[in-house]
């Protein structure tokens, strides 16, 4: 226990990791506040410093997904030029890698978002997907994307690649063809269906 390096400032770190560990090894129902402190090395009541109960780790873990989840929609955004559907593709594509790497969290995430009523999970969720948002209000002004409401075409976006993460995480896709389901699905988005001649 000597040579595990939790301490005070940073045992709420350390927690969160080993519960997003045992979460994507074991599921949610394992994570428990006691276990947690077993596997870092602290005293049993140590975790209640910084969670009031299991589902308090629960949200600070879904909260913490929320965040690494927008920065990787931002640098996948900010990683590519100024060429639209190159954006839109490096975005849905970061989106769906993170829901097939991480499906677990993400099902923790928005089960969270969906029952905690503070709507610190939703200002989280929204700060998120704020990325996608603006792209898709950016590609509407432009005229590169179908006019409406941005909030419907984002759920759209989101059902397709929620759909291909989805069918990836269970099997039915192989993950080689990810990026190629990803471009498929942006090309519909930005130019519709092609007509065979």
């Amino acid at each position: 226990m000597a040579n595990r390096p939790y301490h005070h400032g940073n045992l709420r770190a350390a927690l969160l990791a080993e519960a997003e560990r045992t979460l994507r090894e074991q599921g949610s129902e394992q994570l428990s506040l006691r276990e947690l402190a077993r596997q870092v090395g602290v005293s049993h009541g140590a975790p209640r410093r910084h969670f009031a109960d299991r589902q308090a780790l629960l949200d600070a873990l879904a909260q913490t997904g929320f965040a690494r989840l927008g920065d990787q929609l931002r640098a996948a955004l900010d990683a590519v030029g100024d060429d639209y559907e190159a954006r839109f593709r490096a975005t849905a594509t970061a989106y769906v890698r993170f829901a097939t790497r991480d499906a677990a969290l993400l099902e923790l995430m928005f089960a969270g978002k969906n029952r905690e009523q503070s709507g610190t999970l939703h200002a989280a969720a929204d700060r998120a997907f704020s990325a996608i948002l603006e792209l898709i209000q950016q590609g509407q002004q432009a005229g590169l994307l179908q006019p409406g409401e941005p909030d419907r075409t984002g759920l759209l976006l989101f059902a397709t690649m929620q759909g291909i993460a989805t069918l990836v995480t269970a099997g039915i896709v192989d993950s080689g063809q990810l990026d190629g389901l990803v471009a498929d699905a942006v090309a519909q988005f930005i130019h519709g269906p092609t007509v065979a001649a």
